[in-house]
């Protein structure tokens, strides 16, 4: 599986430590996408920023939950791609970094990794946060979901058809399965 992220669609770079991106993690058997604090670099792009230029039909989604989050990832080797809302009127894709470019390409568009920091409370080691970062993030994040959605942009490809149905039927877990995997096993 291969695509492009153009830099120029990118609102923002975050670090989230939510239990359930570090589920996501280990649902998928990649704990090494986690920093030593369990957190996972996201860059916050408008959909129409990422495209799949081959393997497509490797493109598979799963849920924590019938309502929760798509999470998208290559079912060929198990690797997350991106973190879309079930409402494609959201304008919004979370890629996961680690797919996105090379590290130093990344950091030289958007900053350093822990330029801010969220959900850290559920953290596996203190990370430091800070409001005013996250104050300034969410604007960057949100003022363009804002204005798409006035604008009546849908999310699409690669992740939506044109009716704003995922491309792919999501795997929802159960809540057994996502209990287990915030814990630290495995699915």
């Amino acid at each position: 599986m291969r695509g492009e992220l153009d830099p120029a669609r990118t609102y923002a770079r975050a670090t989230c430590y939510c239990r359930d991106c570090q589920a996501f993690a280990r649902f998928l058997g990649q704990a090494g996408v986690l920093d030593s604090r369990g957190g996972t670099d996201i860059v916050a792009i408008a959909p129409d920023g990422l495209r799949i230029t081959a393997g497509s039909e490797h493109l598979a989604c799963m849920s924590m939950g019938p309502k929760g989050l798509l999470r998208w990832y290559a079912a060929c080797c198990r690797t997350p791609l991106a973190n879309t809302s079930r409402d494609p009127k959201l304008y919004y894709t979370g890629v996961v970094s680690c797919v996105a470019v090379v590290p130093a390409a990344l950091d030289a568009a958007l900053g350093p990794r822990d330029r801010v920091a969220v959900n850290t409370g559920s953290a596996t080691a203190p990370v430091k946060s800070s409001p005013l970062r996250l104050l300034l993030c969410g604007l960057h994040i949100f003022g363009p979901v804002i204005a798409s959605r006035l604008r009546g942009r849908r999310a699409g490809a690669p992740f939506f058809d044109g009716q704003g149905r995922p491309s792919r039927e999501p795997e929802v877990i159960s809540r057994e399965q996502r209990d287990a995997l915030r814990r630290g096993g495995s699915s």
